[in-house]
């Protein structure tokens, strides 16, 4: 047999070094790949320690708390309870257990509280705070206990509260036009600038009334109740400097003043602002008047400016007298 050409064995030679290219390239990429999915993997991988500690402490996730619930109990007032709307605001825990409850130390929540005495709504009050809000902000409604306890009784937030009221038939006096609308502007930003400056910023108030009603019952700790104190005077203090980057004390009180002059005028000899009967316009003056007052929340400890605007005015403390009376009749106000 003749032996193979060298053009023949050239050949042969070219196609295994084609061949062995190859395979080296094929085994580089496939090394390259293995390479970057195991630097994903490790990326992803849960360190063997950290493992090991979680295997043991697992991490597990709980649903989320449902709403405050009322079942009836063996005790009759719990039943009778437990068939009321109940009104979540800032109160005392003693008050809770009131046939009437006393007036709230907060006036955003006195004035909701007070609106709906005036709109006969019964209901009974529970001490809570704005962490248990489902909207973060006291008051809020929780409906009755219905006869079909598969019916979902959504918490009603107080911007719901007068909508809740008539769906309960309740006959509700409301100003006509929107004539109220801008003294309701000097309420909730002449008056309350001036509250937040007399409870939070200035030192005697803080300390007499808005520390055992705010800060105290947090916590026992010294710490919290610092940290707690720091918030709530931080809170007050952005509120103010949201209508003028300088604090202006002075300028504060007088347009407070200013206030409750124009609303003494308004009111005149008339006993209710909305007229025939009173109405939420009467609830949001009242729940400042009456914490400003004497029986409210024992101003005399400290600072009493702001209260003093009011008893200038002697039209506005027969109003409060009035309300109160509705209301609460002759029981006893939130003495600190």
């Amino acid at each position: 047999m003749s032996p193979p050409s060298t053009e023949s064995a050239t050949a042969a030679s070219t196609a295994a070094s084609r061949s062995t290219k190859n395979e080296k390239d094929t085994s580089y990429n496939q090394s390259n790949f293995t390479r970057q999915k195991n630097a994903v993997t490790d990326f992803f991988t849960i360190p063997r320690l950290v493992k090991k500690l979680f295997d043991k402490v697992p991490v597990i996730t709980y649903p989320g708390n449902e709403l405050p619930q009322r079942r009836p109990g063996p005790n009759k007032r719990r039943d009778q309870d437990a068939r009321l709307p109940s009104l979540y605001i800032f109160c005392k825990e003693d008050d809770e257990e009131l046939s009437e409850g006393r007036p709230s130390f907060n006036p955003g929540c006195l004035k909701w509280q007070t609106f709906l005495k005036l709109a006969g709504v019964d209901h009974r009050i529970v001490s809570s705070n704005n962490h248990a809000s489902p909207t973060g902000v006291l008051p809020f409604l929780l409906p009755a206990i219905k006869s079909n306890p598969s019916q979902d009784c959504l918490p009603i937030p107080s911007n719901g509260l007068v909508k809740y009221a008539r769906e309960q038939g309740k006959k509700l006096h409301e100003p006509k036009g929107r004539k109220l609308e801008a003294y309701q502007a000097l309420i909730d930003h002449n008056i309350r600038n001036a509250w937040l400056h007399a409870l939070y910023l200035t030192p005697s108030n803080f300390r007499a009334i808005a520390t055992p009603l705010y800060i105290d019952p947090t916590s026992s700790s010294p710490l919290v109740r610092l940290y707690t104190s720091h918030q709530l005077r931080s809170a007050a203090e952005s509120e103010l400097r949201k209508s003028a980057e300088i604090i202006d004390e002075d300028l504060i009180y007088r347009e407070a003043d200013r206030a409750w002059e124009a609303l003494s005028l308004l009111l005149g000899e008339e006993k209710w602002f909305a007229g025939d009967g009173p109405g939420i316009f009467d609830a949001s003056v009242f729940a400042y008047t009456w914490l400003l007052g004497d029986e409210g929340l024992g101003w005399e400890k400290g600072d009493t400016r702001l209260g003093e605007g009011v008893e200038r005015w002697r039209n506005l403390v027969q109003h409060r007298q009035r309300i109160f009376r509705r209301c609460w009749g002759e029981g006893e106000g939130v003495l600190v």
